[in-house]
């Protein structure tokens, strides 16, 4: 018997002959439309989506500035949008209905191409503020709460900018289980906190002067000069432990230690309230809802409208990077655009990340446009992917309690039940 997964997998690759003796006669542009197609295109973003961060937090914990990965990362995101437009946007002929890549870019389109491009603009904001979060309160924390604020406001935005396509009695219980994740990510994020202090506690120093934060500078610099001279041992310091906590903060870019966690939870929540923009505005870029264009001009194909959010997406992050090379927030080492050109170390990683976001994305929109932007809004589950990776990669809720596992637990298996709801409430567009 041939696995359920493999059949969808195969049809999705290997058309029907029904469907090769139609595109033999006119061979018109590969568009997903298929629901098992749009399912195939929603895994494997979740794979790739929940894979970036972690690389992009890999390097941040091994002391590359922000500002010279971000840049790197955005390149090739855009370099993603490209081969995606030259690539899926230009296989076949171009029709009134399903122009190509290059027929559309003369096409006057401006108000849909603007919807795309506000779409960038907000992700990137989005983006950039994960960045920084990442470092205070973790990897898998941050994703949670962004992408469970991207699903319960951007879903169902989505959901009524859909015309209803997507099943809502499945659908809406599905951002139930999304709001449900964010309370536990809460709850899980305050019991760490609090372990976090606990190992912290067990070095013979005195912390009362870093009531609220997660260490007093003071403190941190105690510990380190013990270290340094001999007044701890050696070896690799186990994950999860003080000693552990203190190195990383010694070789990290974005310091944490002395600050309060109050930030990092600030703009988690401004970046969710960014993610939940970005794919409504897709939407209306792609399928013009609010009937924006003039009569005769054709929607933009979602090949088009993924190269123009790139770009707005590129241009803000470039601008914005560039900025903080000379003026960094957060307390970040002060660079320049010469240091950042001959920055190697770990360029190769920050490539990656960008490719992996950008495939990402534009595998999303695909999926979107055939079943629905609402049920796309699966690959917020994310957060199962970072959680993996923060665990692997990073030591995340190594020796932390029982109450913090049991929280974490709960909160992955909330997102399980999510993932699969809202893939079922899957629709077909018209």
């Amino acid at each position: 018997m041939v696995p359920v997964g493999f059949s969808i997998l195969y049809s999705f690759i290997f058309p029907s002959s029904e469907d090769c003796i139609r595109n033999s006669r006119v061979k018109i542009m590969y568009i997903v439309e298929s629901k098992g197609g749009a399912i195939v295109c929603m895994l494997l973003a979740l794979l790739f989506l929940g894979t970036w961060p972690a690389l992009i937090t890999l390097l941040e914990r091994r002391g590359r500035l922000p500002q010279h990965t971000y840049l790197d990362y955005t390149i090739t995101n855009l370099l993603a949008a490209v081969i995606i437009a030259l690539t899926f946007g230009q296989i076949g002929d171009s029709t009134v209905e399903r122009p190509n890549f290059f027929t559309q870019l003369s096409q006057d389109n401006w108000s849909s191409v603007l919807f795309a491009m506000a779409g960038g603009v907000v992700l990137s904001l989005g983006n950039l503020s994960t960045q920084y979060a990442w470092a205070f309160v973790g990897l898998s924390v941050v994703e949670v709460i962004s992408s469970s604020m991207t699903v319960v406001i951007g879903t169902t935005l989505n959901y009524f900018l859909d015309g209803k396509i997507n099943k809502a009695e499945i659908l809406f219980p599905g951002v139930g289980c999304f709001l449900v994740a964010v309370c536990l990510a809460s709850a899980v994020h305050s019991s760490n906190a609090a372990d976090y202090k606990a190992k912290l506690s067990s070095w013979p120093i005195d912390n009362e002067t870093g009531k609220g934060t997660v260490l007093s500078s003071a403190s941190e610099e105690a510990v380190l000069k013990d270290r340094e001279n001999g007044g701890g041992p050696i070896r690799k310091a186990k994950a999860g432990t003080a000693t552990f906590l203190i190195e990383l903060e010694k070789r990290r870019s974005i310091k944490v230690f002395g600050k309060s966690m109050f930030i990092g939870l600030t703009l988690t929540f401004f970046a969710g309230v960014c993610f939940s923009l970005f794919s409504p505005a897709f939407n209306l870029a792609t399928n013009d809802q609010w009937h924006t264009l003039k009569e005769g001009v054709p929607k933009l194909v979602v090949y088009t409208a993924f190269f123009y959010f790139s770009v707005s997406c590129f241009i803000i992050a470039l601008v914005l990077n560039i900025s903080f090379l000379y003026h960094p927030a957060l307390g970040v080492s002060k660079s320049s655009f010469k240091a950042y050109l001959k920055d190697w170390n770990g360029r190769g990683w920050a490539f990656l990340a960008g490719f992996l976001c950008g495939f990402g994305n534009g595998l999303q929109f695909m999926g979107g446009q055939a079943a629905g932007y609402a049920a796309a809004d699966a690959v917020q589950a994310l957060p199962l992917v970072s959680t993996f990776w923060g665990v692997v990669l990073f030591g995340e809720y190594r020796r932390s309690s029982r109450r913090t596992y049991i929280l974490l637990f709960g909160m992955l298996f909330m997102f399980i039940a999510a993932v699969g709801i809202l893939m079922a409430s899957s629709g077909h567009r018209k």
